[in-house]
């Protein structure tokens, strides 16, 4: 049964209204970075320059997506696509688009893979194969404006929850949907929850896990920037779920804009009675506090994540027992992530049949991913769980860019696997990447293409791990470090069969042995290369080779003498001097004082410099 707005007053319709007169700006923090918070203030002062204030709405919102082609406007009515607004652009928009009702040509999304210009944001082919439940607020609206959550059904769910669920009705319709943590583990939410709902000890805490510390991952971040409130909603529902009055949002302070959106959000909550004492005059009380991170990556698991709030190191704990038994000083807690609590208030407004009806049967709804690396269509991407890896690299990202060839994927952050080409047609789903050697993580997914070296990719992600490692365990401080010496001993051309052999025994210490998933987990990038371009791997062992020509210590640069015009670009590019010549005359590289840059092939417009 769906309620009506709790607060109808406060809702502002025209967030819904197709025809109503707005220009969205992008200010989730990429777009932020790039200009766009002077683009909002400059749109809005050409409008009062034409007295227009008051007519069209200059709307901040959170993330569209695609980031790499930010800062990003939408023009309303007709919902026109621009990309890469600066704000000197400001001007035009308004005299050309919102005065002269012509588009901006300029500023329109060019597809590098179809060359064709493309007006409405539904046509680009970035969002074609999306389905946004999650991200549905993010782009539309003003995260600092509660009467827009309120007017897309903000508050309903919890407003329904008070008035006409019990705690056991909440946590059986969220077990029903099939929802499981978004974190990585991929555990059923509802389980969970109905584990800490069972434990008779107060006080009972909520925590949300927004420590994202995956390399190039975004996803967190920008659902707290875009739509903070779906999120506040979701842990107030999970607290009268299971007893609690206290809630932690465990965000790092490298996301200032997303604490700052937290604390607004609060407030307005607050200000409204969703949050404190008798929440909307029913018995329940409850409310959440911020707690900001030091940006260790370890304290994204979830008990070095609550000794962090508790004031101790951030270090994981054995377990169990579980903080469903004993977490936060010891008392039962319930710890989600920021995509579980978020997608909870949908759940229940809209049921669990909804929920599950997307996806597949092992893993409903959608995954977020952070999408990047050598894909020409980057960004933060909404897919339906059971789709395949070849339509979210070659659909959603437009495939590998410069023509290349796709050689991997890695899923799951730096502690997830790589998969090469045979894998593409699985689904992305929890079990079907566990079975192929990866994990879903938290959703990050990093393409890489033929140029890519494998080793030093797995050598990347291992000097994350030992660089983020709390030292805590043997088996991951000590297992990490000896790992990477292999490795750097293999990219420097000093590596011997031994050491492969030497990899897979720690690798199994590690798996076996580390305390938690950090160790458990951080030998997944090296084995799955391993098992997938042992060839490269034996490339650089025994034939001091870098097949794909990045590792510096295996690489020599060599001058084509026949398509060399003797330009002296190079030479006059070269820090060691040690490219000889004169001018229009083949010239030479001295391998002995080259220090292999790599300069001197970036700066040749004839192709003259290869790499050997």
């Amino acid at each position: 049964m769906h309620t009506t707005l709790p607060f109808p007053n406060e809702a502002d319709p025209t967030v819904n209204d197709p025809q109503h007169k707005c220009i969205a700006v992008c200010m989730g923090t990429g777009c932020t970075s790039s200009q766009s918070a002077q683009l909002h203030q400059t749109l809005r002062e050409e409008l009062d320059e034409h007295n227009l204030n008051g007519e069209i709405e200059v709307r901040r919102t959170g993330c569209f997506g695609f980031c790499e082609q930010g800062p990003i406007v939408v023009v309303s009515p007709g919902e026109t696509f621009y990309t890469e607004v600066k704000p000197r652009s400001a001007e035009t928009i308004v005299e050309q688009h919102v005065l002269g009702n012509q588009p901006v040509e300029r500023l329109l999304y060019h597809d590098p893979t179809s060359d064709a210009t493309v007006e409405k944001w539904h046509e680009i082919g970035f969002y074609g194969k999306q389905q946004r439940i999650l991200l549905d607020n993010s782009g539309i609206i003003d995260p600092e404006n509660i009467g827009h959550y309120l007017a897309r059904e903000g508050y309903q769910a919890l407003h329904q929850v008070l008035s006409e669920m019990t705690p056991e009705q909440v946590i059986e319709e969220v077990t029903e949907s099939g929802l499981r943590g978004r974190g990585g583990a991929g555990f059923p939410t509802g389980v969970k929850w109905g584990f800490a709902r069972k434990t008779q000890k107060w006080p009972k805490y909520v925590i949300c896990n927004a420590d994202e510390g995956d390399p190039g991952a975004f996803m967190d971040r920008s659902v707290l920037e875009g739509d903070p409130h779906a999120v506040i909603e979701g842990m107030i529902i999970a607290g009268f779920a299971i007893g609690a009055q206290a809630g932690y949002i465990y965000c790092r302070a490298e996301y200032p804009l997303a604490i700052k959106r937290l604390r607004v959000a609060l407030e307005q909550t607050r200000e409204l009675g969703l949050l404190g004492d008798n929440i909307l005059g029913s018995d329940f009380s409850f409310d959440i506090t911020i707690k900001e991170g030091a940006g260790a990556f370890v304290c994204g698991e979830e008990t070095a994540l609550m000794a962090s709030i508790q004031g101790e190191r951030g270090q994981p704990w054995p377990r169990p027992p579980y903080p469903a038994v004993s977490g936060l000083w010891k008392q039962p807690s319930n710890v989600n992530n920021v995509k579980s609590y978020a997608f909870v208030p949908r759940i229940i407004h809209k049921g669990a049949e909804w929920f599950s009806s997307v996806g597949t049967e092992g893993s409903p709804g959608t995954a977020v991913f952070a999408l990047t690396g050598n894909v020409n269509r980057t960004g933060l991407i909404e897919v339906p769980m059971g789709i395949t890896l070849r339509e979210i690299i070659y659909d959603v990202g437009g495939g590998i860019p410069g023509g290349k060839k796709f050689k991997a994927v890695q899923t799951g952050g730096p502690l997830g696997g790589c998969l090469p080409e045979e894998y593409l047609d699985i689904p992305v789903d929890f079990d079907s990447l566990q079975e192929a050697g990866s994990v879903m993580g938290s959703g990050g997914m990093v393409i890489a293409d033929e140029a890519t070296c494998m080793v030093e990719f797995a050598k990347f992600f291992t000097k994350f791990v030992c660089d983020e490692s709390c030292g805590k365990c043997p088996p991951c401080r000590i297992g990490s470090t000896r790992m990477l010496e292999a490795l750097e001993r293999i990219t420097e051309g000093e590596g011997t069969p031994e050491d492969l052999d030497e990899i897979y025994w720690l690798a199994d210490g590690m798996q076996q042995g580390s305390l938690c998933a950090l160790g458990q987990l951080a030998p997944a990038p090296v084995i799955s290369t391993l098992r997938h371009f042992e060839d490269e791997y034996r490339a650089h062992i025994e034939e001091e080779r870098c097949p794909a020509g990045k590792c510096q210590a295996l690489i020599t640069f060599e001058i084509v003498a026949d398509l060399c015009p003797g330009c002296m670009v190079c030479a006059r590019n070269c820090a060691s001097n040690a490219i000889s010549g004169e001018k229009g005359e083949p010239h030479v590289i001295d391998p002995e004082l080259c220090e292999r840059c790599g300069l001197c092939e970036a700066v040749c417009n004839f192709d003259a410099v290869i790499v050997k």
